[in-house]
């Protein structure tokens, strides 16, 4: 099984910043989320783990598989919002609404990474990992967690683009014989 997991809360989450590639640390709160997290997958026992080179993603990982040293990948890093990093999300500037407002549809600002890379190279990073066996777990962020969610699920048409992921939302996919499986959110449900 393939565990995806964005990564706790910052200070920048806490903000409403524009966070993408910023390298800041998990908050208080984003570490007892990331122990929830934890609590919640622990019978899991991962034979793999992949991070986002970013602080927060590496706290993540560490703190979900703490006897496991997280391989990272440079794949796994946030979109590259370019000029737009640090901006405020309470008052994005016109174009960037414009794309937020329709992923599928509107292209990134310039200065921006695209989607279309965001999944390209999640799709690369999963390529590379499909024939591992295990419970693997990849640490990453909601852009990039996204585009691996994309990549996997060829019918979705830019859904999850628009769709809500918070700090420690966890998607789960199958993996076997080398073949990935359709991605699923755990549910509250399965929470327990």
């Amino acid at each position: 099984m393939i565990y995806i997991i964005r990564h706790g809360k910052t200070e920048l989450n806490k903000a409403k910043v524009l966070q993408g590639r910023s390298n800041f640390p998990l908050n208080e709160e984003g570490i007892r989320q990331a122990r929830e997290a934890a609590e919640l997958l622990g019978d899991v026992s991962f034979s793999r783990v992949f991070s986002s080179p970013l602080t927060r993603a590496v706290q993540t990982a560490e703190i979900l598989a703490p006897h496991i040293k997280p391989v990272i990948d440079e794949r796994l890093i946030e979109m590259d919002y370019g000029p737009y990093e640090g901006a405020d999300l309470t008052h994005l500037p016109p174009e960037i609404l414009t794309f937020f407002s329709d992923f599928v549809h509107n292209p990134a600002p310039d200065g921006m990474e695209q989607l279309s890379s965001v999944v390209e190279r999640a799709g690369a990073f999963l390529e590379d990992i499909r024939h591992i066996s295990g419970d693997i777990l990849i640490s990453t962020h909601v852009i990039a967690m996204k585009g691996i969610l994309e990549y996997l699920s060829l019918e979705s048409k830019g859904r999850y683009w628009s769709k809500y992921i918070g700090n420690c939302g966890i998607y789960l996919a199958t993996n076997s014989n080398g073949e990935i499986g359709v991605p699923y959110e755990l549910s509250k449900l399965e929470r327990g």
